[in-house]
C-alpha cells in the first residue's frame, strides 16, 4: 500500500519591503513521503520570496512533470517553475523551456559539487536562476516545520528573515547563477 502525503497547514505573513508585496497566504503544503522536513521549509521560503496571488504549489515529488512551486498566467502559461534541490540539467533545460523564469533553489551542503557538474550543461539557459541556501539556513528552517505554523516572512534590502513566534531565521541566499537580462 501506497503511502500518502502529510498535509501541514501554514498561515504565512510576508512583508517583503524590496517588492512592496504584504499579504497574508493560508497554505496548505502536502509533504510527500519521502520529502523531508527541511526540503519542505525550502518550498515554504520559495513560496515567500516568490509571492503571487498566481503562485502556488505544484505537485512536485510525486509527479515529475510538475515544478514545487508555480505561477501561471491568466492563459495558464507558466510564468514562473521553481524546483527545489538539486534537479539534473535535462529536468532544468525542459523546464526553461516551458516557463517564461525558472528558478532552481539549492539547499543541501553538497550544492557546490551538484553546480560543478551541471552548471556548464545550463549556462545557456538565459530564463534561469539558481539560488543556494546554505546548510545551516536550511537545517535552522527545518526546524520551524509543524503540522499547523504561523510563519512571518520578512524582506527588506535583500535580507531574509523567517519565522515563528519562537523563532527567527536569517536567510543569506548566494545566487549561483542569475537570469539574464534582455
Amino acid at each position: 500500500m501506497a503511502l500518502k502525503a502529510t498535509i501541514f497547514k501554514a498561515d504565512l505573513q510576508i512583508s517583503d519591503m524590496d517588492r512592496h508585496y504584504y499579504q497574508n497566504h493560508s497554505l496548505t503544503i502536502a509533504r510527500h513521503p519521502s520529502e523531508t522536513d527541511e526540503r519542505m521549509m525550502i518550498r515554504v521560503l520559495a513560496f515567500a520570496l516568490n509571492a503571487s496571488e498566481a503562485l502556488t504549489f505544484g505537485k512536485g515529488l510525486s509527479d515529475v512533470e510538475d515544478p514545487d512551486v508555480v505561477a501561471k498566467d491568466l492563459t495558464g502559461a507558466i510564468d514562473l517553475w521553481i524546483e527545489v534541490g538539486q534537479p539534473d540539467d535535462k529536468r532544468i533545460l525542459k523546464a526553461c523551456g516551458r516557463s517564461a523564469h525558472v528558478i532552481v533553489y539549492s539547499y543541501s551542503s553538497v550544492s557546490s559539487i551538484w553546480w560543478n557538474q551541471i552548471g556548464s550543461r545550463v549556462e545557456r539557459a538565459k530564463n534561469l536562476t539558481v539560488i543556494n541556501i546554505a546548510a545551516e539556513t536550511s537545517q535552522a528552517l527545518q526546524k520551524l516545520a509543524q503540522r499547523n505554523m504561523q510563519l512571518q516572512c520578512t524582506i527588506q534590502d535583500g535580507q531574509i528573515w523567517l519565522g515563528n513566534n519562537e523563532e527567527m531565521v536569517q536567510i543569506d541566499p548566494k545566487v549561483i547563477k542569475a537570469e539574464a537580462a534582455f
